[in-house]
């Protein structure tokens, strides 16, 4: 494995066609917008789909979703000690855990259990993202659905229960601006290697493989290009600010509401000296 020595930034362009990006459940899982009508996906939301694309190329992930749990541990509490065995000393308790998880070394994570005895351990991860937030305002759509699943027996000798009434929701298009970066300093602390990076650039251009639902029919969520500009320093040419404002978007007609990529303008500002992979999405 070898050292990452330079930085990274990257950024994707995600459309979302008649899908729910990512519900919110204090809105009746709604799809995410903010107060403009900006479409939103959570960082949470977008590292839980790399985790899942790491474990799908045969990585270890420390934070697996339930329906995903290739160990058989019930709990990151289990997960944990399983690997650690009481371990009380810090340092060797996070470089075991980056060891282990490719997510952690990745992300970072923070290690306070009761079966850990009065050991606490954080973890700085180098790859930060950012939520990714539409370029213009989404049209949410809402259809009243019938549930008629049968799961219970009706009351008084009946054979069966009434249908169930529910909603579903999706954004009818939206193209979403994903950003985010991989710091030299943090990686070298939790041994992300430059190999790793190539693995987050290949779950980033795959990231919704194998991640359909009916909230995101297959086809409905794609990533359309990747930006991926490797600086040639540990602390990168030019701040990450400046190199995610060098991919602009911009909607053709400012008064249609977009309906497909056809409607955006791409254009990457030149920043000398720095050039970036261009990568099509899966």
């Amino acid at each position: 494995m070898s050292k990452l020595m330079n930085k990274i930034d990257f950024v994707a362009l995600i459309a979302v066609d008649r899908a729910n990006a990512n519900g919110d459940p204090l809105n009746g899982n709604r799809p995410r917008t903010d107060y403009n009508g900006f479409g939103e996906m959570s960082d949470v939301c977008i590292k839980r789909k790399i985790r899942n694309r790491m474990q799908d190329m045969g990585h270890s992930v420390f934070v697996q979703s339930e329906d995903r749990c290739d160990d058989g541990f019930g709990s990151l509490s289990e997960r944990a000690g399983s690997v650690m065995k009481g371990e009380k000393n810090r340092d060797i308790y996070a470089e075991k855990a980056c060891k282990t998880w490719m997510d952690v070394r990745t992300f970072g994570q923070v290690f306070a259990f009761k079966d850990a005895k009065g050991v606490s351990v954080g973890v700085r991860g180098p790859v930060s993202i950012h939520q990714a937030v539409s370029v213009s305002p989404v049209e949410v759509e809402s259809l009243q659905i019938t549930k008629s699943v049968n799961g219970e027996k009706g009351e008084k000798g009946g054979t069966r229960t009434s249908d169930t009434m529910g909603m579903k929701h999706f954004v009818r298009f939206g193209l979403y601006l994903l950003k985010g970066s991989i710091n030299v300093q943090l990686a070298e602390k939790t041994g992300f290697s430059y190999e790793d990076a190539q693995v987050v650039k290949e779950c980033l251009r795959t990231l919704f493989e194998n991640d359909a639902s009916s909230a995101r029919p297959e086809g409905s969520m794609e990533v359309v290009k990747l930006y991926w500009f490797e600086h040639d320093s540990k602390s990168g040419q030019y701040s990450s600010a400046k190199v995610h404002r060098s991919v602009k978007v911009v909607q053709k007609d400012i008064l249609a509401m977009p309906a497909s990529m056809d409607d955006y303008e791409i254009i990457l500002e030149e920043l000398p000296g720095l050039t970036p992979e261009i990568i099509n999405g899966l």
